[in-house]
């Protein structure tokens, strides 16, 4: 079995439908991962002693998701010297701002890096713990560079499929006023 270089926990297994966006992207990446769910609030000497050991088992980077209270992340980062990426969840009638707020308004000393709320955060945390991971490993960077490559070629077909639209609109006599 491959080492995890990034370990993917959630405060819930409900929140897997929004963290396996984060393991979509380390996947593409070809980055070993591992994903486990423990709680803040629930277990916090379960999610303590994830933190501390972390590290000893060759994980260079945490992505933490939770929703509502949203601690997980920061009680993972203040038991680790491992950068922590947290995702907030949209788990709560406050659709993921309480989660948000929980998560970026660390106090000096314990920092999170925080993306936005969601799936959209959750491919975010992947392509950022990539890129953590990247510092030190060249193949890892190279496939980031082609991934943004890529979405480059993606944002010149969009370009090109818009303008062929307008074209063909222009010149289509049913459309014009």
């Amino acid at each position: 079995m491959v080492q995890a270089v990034v370990c993917i926990v959630m405060g819930s297994a409900n929140d897997w439908p929004i963290m396996q966006g984060a393991a979509d992207m380390l996947a593409r990446l070809h980055i070993p991962y591992e994903v486990t769910v423990s709680s803040a609030h629930r277990a916090p000497q379960r999610t303590a002693a994830l933190a501390r050991e972390a590290a000893q088992r060759g994980v260079q980077v945490i992505i933490a998701g939770a929703g509502g209270a949203a601690a997980l992340a920061g009680v993972i980062a203040a038991e680790t010297i491992l950068p922590v990426i947290g995702v907030p969840i949209d788990s709560s009638s406050l659709k993921g701002l309480d989660a948000l707020l929980a998560t970026v308004q660390m106090p000096p000393g314990v920092p999170v890096a925080t993306v936005a709320i969601g799936q959209a955060g959750a491919a975010n945390a992947g392509i950022l713990a990539a890129q953590i991971v990247a510092l030190h490993d060249a193949e890892v960077a190279a496939r980031l560079r082609q991934y943004k490559a890529e979405l480059a070629v993606g944002v010149e077909h969009a370009a090109a499929a818009l303008q062929a639209q307008l074209q063909a609109q222009r010149d289509d006599p049913s459309t014009r006023r």
